[in-house]
């Protein structure tokens, strides 16, 4: 019998990209096996809890995603201290790869788990481009993932909205929205939480769960 989660990360390790791409899980770079590990840590743990929302993001920044693997996290959300959900933090078995270490923490994750616990829910984090998009001769960047892009990385998040039979898919912000809607799926979008957008996207969150959204 098949494992669905690590058949998910392992279809990610193995997608080419174009230049200005960085795939970080990949199996060229060894480091990369711990990025692996955390994914298919995050996404067993969610599978458990059977989410019913899945929102959807842009892309993952180096500081954050690129290093931990795991989306919309940073090496001070994996590492500890666990948050309310326990969903991270000491014994949970995640791994920083050692790159990690002295990186300043991705703020926009921060943000987003804040207001996460403070509306109490839950939902299953992705990325309409699940990889890392920077500028060119700079991977320590982030950069807008073009439509052509954002297309490579639309079969997993459906796949993931099938396997965890999610009932809502929520955009976080422009990019994603456009995203969605190319693949067919008109989608509630919210505000995006980075760029000073904390309170835009806990009002946008609240006001979806007020209108009958089930975690």
């Amino acid at each position: 019998m098949t494992d669905p989660v690590h058949d998910v990360v392992e279809r990610l390790a193995a997608v080419e990209l174009g230049p200005g791409c960085t795939n970080f899980f990949n199996h060229e770079v060894p480091a990369n096996a711990l990025r692996r590990h955390n994914l298919e840590l995050y996404l067993q743990e969610m599978l458990d809890r059977r989410p019913k929302v899945l929102l959807v993001g842009e892309a993952p920044g180096f500081r954050g995603m690129r290093i931990t693997g795991v989306p919309f996290t940073n090496r001070v959300i994996l590492g500890g201290p666990a948050n309310s959900f326990g969903l991270f933090g000491p014994g949970k078995g995640y791994v920083l790869p050692p790159e990690a270490a002295g990186v300043a923490a991705e703020p926009t994750a921060t943000v987003l788990w804040q207001v996460l616990e403070e509306v109490g829910f839950l939902p299953l984090l992705w990325s309409a481009f699940p990889w890392h998009t920077h500028k060119p001769g700079q991977p320590l960047s982030n950069r807008t993932p073009r439509p052509s892009e954002t297309n490579l990385g639309t079969s997993f998040w459906q796949e993931l909205a099938e396997l965890f039979g999610v009932t809502s898919i929520v955009a976080v912000g422009n990019v994603a929205q456009h995203s969605l809607q190319r693949s067919g799926l008109s989608a509630p979008k919210i505000r995006h939480p980075a760029h000073g957008g904390r309170s835009g996207f806990k009002q946008g969150l609240e006001q979806l769960l007020e209108s009958g959204m089930q975690a």
